[in-house]
């Protein structure tokens, strides 16, 4: 879930799904099964979603490059289908909103386009269009529709409230400013009572106005001595008359609508981005810019965390040996494991502002060993994440790559430096065994054989050394004009794969270090992941492509594609047994993928 998207996450009328955007795609959730749909379309991140009052379509905007334009893709939601590209706006499609009767769809284009536009539903096509916000003031960020007519909206951003009006036949939209008085505020969201009478802005300043839509003008806005700290971010009206108000502070209260008094209130982790009625209002939900979700029942006015993920780039997923059940992710700040079968998260590990670039489950399932850029490896227990030990200083440029032996006795690191460092691991001790240095870069990745006496390591500096690490003496380097990413043996340990930022997957023989073969692994972007099946017959690959792809080994050709992911994919793995594959990306992202039965 990419929370920091405003009001990215939707729970649709019919009350049985939720919609959320994560990279290029719009997931759809059912509640009750936690199913999910995807709707793939987009070329790049998405930066706006939004559903009809009806729940017929989705509309969703995304971001481009500079000078290129954005498209709006309207969708079909039973069928999950796309129905149109939309395309006027230059840059970035800042916001969306369909008018009551589904009759219009509003964009509103980023700062570097200013314009709004209305569309015609049903025809596909582009009513009319104006700049968002008078030359003297701020760009639009937030666009909405009337509660009652199709033809009047509003929009608002840094220092502009504008009401519009429609004139279908003329194929025009005439605005009228709205009066704040001495009042200078950065809208961030809008809510509209259902009579259409009054709306309510929140600000980034921690207040909210109440504007008479009939006058234009401002008629109170509060709190005025408590403001919401870090600013009001997400908005509900409720039939009540009262407003559930969240807050850049991860502040969510309930608030009289006369006074701006707040009656209840509760802490979520991160700035509130989304909330969303399900139904009435009886219950809401939470979306946060730390991806977090929660659902609430407004009488008991409770959180419940319903869904989580990282909220940085995932660097590594890893399985422990022998089960498909449990694995584990590293990113920013923290190591999480997760149930395969119900998606959840079992256990978070925190360590606050460093980022893990590398993890491993020990074979005796004892400990899980990870590497930090902080320069230190750490041991965690696998059930309840204490602190097993520390290794400090294990490399002066951050630890990069690890990997453990199959006895548990040695840990092998790898660091920004390029040295690869041998840990004897006892019982109650740990201390340095070997120093191997050869490689002067980043050392990306560790694999070691069955039997502990050889090891292969990969890195950025272009080469890729085979080890005996036994006597500790370098047995054969292989070199290629590119910065390995990923080194795999092949099961019976004869052969190497090998990938990096040259696109290229490259077989080696492990005897003499000499190069077999090469096959174009990607048409653009670095492969930085790579995993091989346990009888060597397939293995995976994964990069800034964003694609998963099957390849099969003897032939080097490619059997299945896997697309899905909005970010560089960082690692990927087939896990034991063959049930799924895991790929981790840099938006964030754990995609699980079924592992395909027929070959």
């Amino acid at each position: 879930f990419t929370g920091h998207i405003p009001s990215g996450l939707i729970c649709h009328p019919n009350k049985e799904h939720v919609l959320y955007p994560l990279g290029c795609t719009v997931i759809i959730q059912e509640l009750d099964t936690r199913k999910q749909a995807f709707l793939h379309g987009h070329t790049n991140n998405i930066s706006c979603v939004v559903v009809s009052r009806n729940g017929a379509y989705v509309a969703s905007g995304q971001v481009t490059f500079m000078g290129f334009k954005a498209d709006i893709i309207l969708w079909d939601f039973q069928k999950k289908e796309l129905l149109a590209r939309l395309s006027l706006h230059k840059g970035k499609v800042e916001g969306l909103a369909f008018s009551l009767n589904n009759l219009y769809l509003l964009s509103l284009g980023g700062q570097d386009d200013g314009s709004v536009v209305v569309w015609h539903v049903e025809k596909r096509e582009a009513v009319c269009g104006s700049p968002a916000s008078a030359r003297s003031a701020g760009n639009a960020t937030v666009v909405v529709c009337s509660s009652c007519r199709d033809e009047m909206f509003v929009t608002a951003g840094n220092g502009t409230i504008r009401v519009w009006e429609l004139d279908p036949a003329n194929r025009k939209i005439r605005p009228t400013e709205c009066q704040t008085g001495q009042l200078g505020r950065v809208i961030t969201c809008i809510k509209m009572t259902d009579d259409d009478n009054y709306f309510y802005a929140g600000t980034s300043s921690g207040d909210i106005l109440r504007v008479n839509t009939k006058s234009k003008m401002m008629t109170n806005y509060g709190p005025q001595k408590e403001k919401f700290s870090l600013g009001v971010t997400a908005l509900l009206w409720l039939k009540t008359g009262d407003l559930i108000v969240g807050t850049g502070g991860g502040i969510v209260a309930l608030c009289k609508a006369s006074n701006y008094k707040v009656m209840k209130k509760i802490q979520v982790q991160g700035a509130v981005t989304s909330l969303t009625c399900r139904g009435q209002g009886h219950q809401f939900f939470i979306g946060t810019n730390e991806c977090q979700i929660y659902r609430v029942n407004y009488t008991a006015f409770k959180e419940e965390l319903i869904a989580t993920c990282h909220n940085e780039a995932v660097h590594d997923v890893i399985f422990p040996l022998g089960t498909s059940d449990l694995f584990a992710t590293c990113s920013k700040n923290d190591i999480r494991v997760w149930h395969t079968p119900e998606n959840r998260e079992l256990l978070r590990i925190v360590v606050p502002n460093v980022t893990c670039h590398a993890i491993e489950f020990m074979r005796d399932g004892k400990s899980i060993i990870s590497a930090w850029n902080d320069g230190k490896i750490r041991a965690f227990l696998p059930e309840t994440g204490r602190l097993l030990y520390v290794i400090n200083h294990a490399h002066s440029l951050g630890v990069t790559a690890i990997a453990a032996t199959s006895s548990c006795k040695q840990i092998l690191s790898g660091g920004g430096e390029g040295q690869v460092r041998v840990w004897e691991i006892g019982e109650r001790s740990h201390k340095l065994g070997e120093i191997l240095k050869e490689h002067v870069s980043a050392v990306s990745c560790i694999k070691i054989k069955k039997d502990d006496r050889e090891c292969v390591t990969a890195s950025l500096d272009g080469t890729c050394i085979i080890w005996d690490i036994v006597r500790f003496v370098r047995k054969q380097m292989l070199l290629a004009n590119t910065l390995f990413k990923c080194v795999c043996y092949h099961p019976e340990e004869y052969q190497l794969i090998t990938s990096g930022t040259d696109r290229r997957i490259g077989y080696w023989e492990v005897f003499d270090g000499s190069a077999i073969r090469e096959v174009e692994g990607s048409a653009s972007g670095s492969i930085n992941g790579m995993d091989i099946t346990a009888d060597g017959a397939y293995f995976v690959t994964g990069g800034d492509d964003h694609l998963v792809k099957l390849w099969n080994y003897n032939e080097g050709a490619v059997t299945h594609i896997g697309v899905g992911h909005g970010g560089s994919i960082a690692r990927l793995k087939i896990c034991p047994g063959n049930k799924y594959i895991v790929s981790v990306s840099a938006d964030g992202a754990i995609l699980l993928w079924k592992y395909p039965d027929s070959h």
